[in-house]
């Protein structure tokens, strides 16, 4: 459709009026020439007027400093308590936000079960599909690829997705221009901009909760790999509307999630405490090492146990099955052999 010309009324000429000179010559009755039609835009932008232009963006992002710094405060402390914790811990995190990842889009795997299937692949059954979606997830946001790879946002998107399709062509010329948009503001650009893609809604919001937590955690995180965006609430995924309403959503559900992810470290250390206390009456050293693989890992083999503990097989099943007599651990897979345990938190 042509879009119809605004005029300036000052600029408009008069027709002449009777009492205009004689020789006039043009005939004013005529209409004027039609303006010109305006080719509709081209491209994979098309139809999307002003909702991905990174110019709005950037303005939504300073109307909305403090909440961005309370964003960036948080995520930094969590950072920074991971740069200690070590890489089991960033495991548990990650598992915890595909899991919540999940409800949000409808998607009911509880944490357990995809924790025994992203470890040992146990228990997929009917959900196959989905719990290989998860998987997914949880090796992105532990570091396996990463969203702005070299070549350019095409390469790197068709990599960290897994495929090349009109999708990922879409997203990634809708990403150009967003460098100077806060990695925060360009990872809430990012997730809203992949729903829109076209795609069945939950396999869009995992993935894009997956992409945009990682985004964000690549240019911000040192011990953190991605930024909480899920884990506990998922505030950050529900924006609607406006441009500065997201925004505002992803920023404030972004505060919460680093803060659950804090809380959840505490609790284990909290785990840890009341575990060396409840032990103290135990001799040798294993019992207080395996405490700390617990503290550490969500899942613990028995093999695993002996690898951290450097103990003996006997030793480590004997000292497993007191930390489950005292309350400290239990086991989740009710089977027999290749058992996995996790802390009783």
């Amino acid at each position: 459709m042509a879009r119809i010309p605004k005029f300036n009324l000052e600029e408009l000429s008069l027709p002449p009026s009777l009492y205009d000179a004689a020789e006039q010559e043009e005939d004013w009755f005529l209409p004027e020439d039609p303006a010109p039609e305006v080719a509709p835009p081209t491209g994979r932008r098309a139809g999307r007027g002003s909702l991905f232009d990174p110019e709005e963006w950037l303005k939504a992002q300073g109307t909305l400093s403090g909440d961005l710094a309370a964003a960036c405060l948080a995520f930094g402390r969590l950072d920074a308590r991971l740069a200690m914790a070590g890489e089991g811990m960033g495991l548990r995190l990650a598992l915890q936000e595909v899991a919540d990842l999940g409800w949000l889009s409808g998607s009911r795997i509880g944490l357990e079960r995809l924790a025994l299937f992203f470890s040992l692949r146990i228990g997929a059954g009917d959900d196959a599909a989905i719990l290989g979606q998860f998987a997914w997830g949880v090796r992105r946001l532990t570091g396996a690829g990463k969203v702005q790879g070299q070549g350019g946002w095409a390469a790197g998107l068709s990599a960290f997705f897994g495929f090349e399709g009109d999708a990922v062509l879409d997203l990634a010329e809708t990403m150009m221009g967003t460098e100077a948009l806060h990695p925060i503001t360009q990872a809430a650009f990012l997730f809203h901009a992949w729903k829109m893609a076209g795609a069945e809604r939950g396999a869009r919001d995992i993935e894009g909760g997956v992409a945009a937590a990682r985004l964000a955690g690549e240019t911000l995180g040192r011990g953190a790999l991605f930024l909480p965006l899920a884990l506990g609430s998922g505030t950050a995924l529900r924006g609607q509307g406006a441009i500065a309403a997201r925004l505002a959503a992803f920023y404030r559900g972004a505060e919460q999630a680093s803060l659950s992810a804090l809380m959840l470290i505490d609790r284990m250390a909290d785990w840890e405490e009341r575990s060396v206390e409840v032990l103290k009456d135990c001799s040798g050293r294993t019992p207080g090492e395996l405490v700390k693989v617990f503290a550490r890992w969500p899942m613990v083999s028995a093999p695993m146990a002996d690898e951290h503990t450097r103990a003996s097989r006997a030793a480590v099943q004997r000292n497993l099955d007191l930390l489950v007599a005292r309350g400290l651990i239990r086991e989740i897979t009710g089977q027999g052999r290749y058992r996995i345990w996790t802390a009783a938190v």
